[in-house]
């Protein structure tokens, strides 16, 4: 009975690594379908106030006491636009909010997801990484004054990639973690933006009118060219009629 124990106590580790890999793996699985989607979030909003200045500062005002901060702005009296950067789960209150400046004639909101994007520049971080730390050792160990120079230039080429690929990380994180939002501002209602046309019809009138601003641009062209045309045409034809008829004369009296 012993022995029948112990080859079953003996038998008992593989079993469990077998089983720790696909356990592994499962809550891998898992992890990844739980992972948080990372979002990039934009809002661009239109709305009508008596006192564009006033409302514009109200955003920036709106914007800082959410976690935010005021950015890009171009206004004057009659109209403005202003952009904001809001933390990204105050966005939506942010643009609802926003009834209480003005009137809202248009609102709309985009999310891009760059969850994809984070986890493959992330990947590469670490894979560079490692890299660097190989070269670093091996500039280390290296002996002659070339070997030196050549893991230096592949050090210094590698080190470089990693900087540009953390800047990217770093800007997709940003953009994630705040949001933007650009406000319009005016006095009338501002027109809302024309939907953009596809298919056949869409690609004809994009043609024609690509057609209209071409023959345009030539008719220009000519009208700026036609003053020059009429100063210097007139005088070049004169004496291109003399010369025909001093040669005609001399034709004349030559027969004669």
């Amino acid at each position: 009975m012993s022995s029948g124990g112990s080859a079953k106590d003996a038998a008992a580790p593989p079993v469990a690594q077998q089983k720790a890999p696909q356990q592994e793996n499962a809550q891998s699985a898992v992890q990844v379908q739980q992972q948080e989607r990372q979002l990039v979030r934009t809002a661009n909003v239109d709305l009508r106030s008596d006192d564009v200045l006033k409302a514009i500062g109200r955003i920036k005002d709106r914007a800082q006491a959410a976690g935010g901060f005021a950015g890009e702005e171009n206004s004057t009296k009659d109209s403005g636009t202003v952009t904001v950067r809001v933390p990204s789960n105050e966005l939506d209150k942010v643009v609802r909010d926003l009834v209480d400046i003005g009137d809202v004639t248009r609102s709309e909101v985009r999310s891009e997801d760059v969850t994809d994007q984070l986890v493959d520049v992330e990947a590469r971080i670490a894979t560079q990484r490692a890299s660097v730390e190989r070269l670093r050792v091996l500039f280390e160990r290296a002996g002659s004054t070339s070997e030196v120079a050549q893991v230096e230039a592949e050090l210094t080429k590698r080190q470089a990639d990693l900087e540009s690929m953390q800047r990217r990380s770093e800007s997709l994180k940003g953009k994630v973690a705040l949001a933007t939002l650009t406000v319009r501002v005016a006095t009338v209602p501002i027109a809302a933006p024309e939907p953009e046309k596809v298919g056949f019809f869409g690609a004809l009138a994009g043609g024609w009118n690509a057609l209209v601003t071409v023959v345009g641009v030539i008719l220009v062209g000519v009208g700026a060219m036609l003053p020059f045309v009429v100063a210097l045409g007139i005088p070049a034809a004169a004496v291109v009629y003399v010369l025909r008829r001093r040669k005609r004369v001399t034709r004349m009296n030559e027969a004669a």
